[in-house]
């Protein structure tokens, strides 16, 4: 196997989508034979000593691994190993680098995949692929059409930063409390709770129900499943057929 790029060979070694595996790199997380990697550098797999942590990188994989979980309100989806609240990789007792693919807030729940596709995780977290990921939001108040209105144009936030277009939806009212379906091409860290924030609307509660193709379906809080061929496939849409047969299945 020829020389790499480390944030590829990292990504395909299930350590997450490139761009998180440069993070690795960035914050001195990874060595090469010893030494600290440095972003932009090249090694193999089969000949190089690759560490993350400390501890080397697997040089041949079996076939990859694709769970749906349910998050709860309180966990984390982050992989940081400094940081000591429970995190989604320990509610899953499955063996293997598996890395969260569309993480959430702390604050918030429903739908995360665990994988170790590096390229699927980074076909579905690169902004250039632009897939859906859609949300219940609960909001206080009653929004009016000029808040719906600016919220689907896109909302200058705080930062100066414009959000893309959304489609948003009025779902159910009850007293001063309004629930709405949001569809969205962008994850900005905690960019729900900004836009209501700015237009007047504080968000009260967030659940994924939906990573492009993926739905959260009937899986209870805390709960995760193996998904299945078909969903496997439908998410990775180009990639190759074989590479996509999942190790396990329900």
């Amino acid at each position: 196997m020829a020389a790499e790029r480390l944030q590829k060979v990292l990504s395909q070694a299930g350590f997450g989508s490139r761009r998180s595996c440069e993070e690795f790199i960035n914050t001195q997380r990874v060595t090469v034979n010893g030494k600290p990697a440095e972003l932009g550098m090249k090694a193999d797999p089969e000949k190089d000593q690759i560490k993350v942590d400390g501890k080397l990188i697997p040089r041949k994989k079996p076939g990859n691994i694709y769970i749906a979980f349910n998050k709860t309100a309180g966990i984390r989806s982050d992989t940081d190993p400094k940081d000591p609240r429970p995190a989604v990789r320990d509610l899953v007792p499955v063996q293997g680098h598996l890395y969260p693919v569309g993480r959430l807030d702390i604050d918030a729940e429903g739908l995360i995949l665990l994988t170790d596709d590096g390229d699927l995780a980074n076909r579905l977290t690169h902004p250039r692929f632009g897939h859906d990921k859609e949300y219940q939001v609960l909001v206080e108040g009653r929004p009016d059409e000029k808040q719906l209105g600016a919220w689907r144009r896109g909302v200058v936030l705080e930062e100066g930063v414009r959000t893309l277009p959304a489609k948003v939806y009025v779902q159910k009212q009850k007293e001063n409390m309004t629930w709405l379906k949001i569809i969205m091409r962008e994850g900005r860290k905690r960019q729900i709770k900004e836009v209501g924030k700015t237009i007047g609307l504080p968000v009260k509660r967030i659940i994924r129900t939906r990573l492009s193709s993926l739905e959260l379906g009937s899986l209870k809080p805390g709960e995760w499943r193996y998904l299945t061929a078909d969903e496997i496939n439908q998410l990775s849409g180009s990639l190759n057929s074989e590479k996509l047969k999942p190790k396990f299945n329900k």
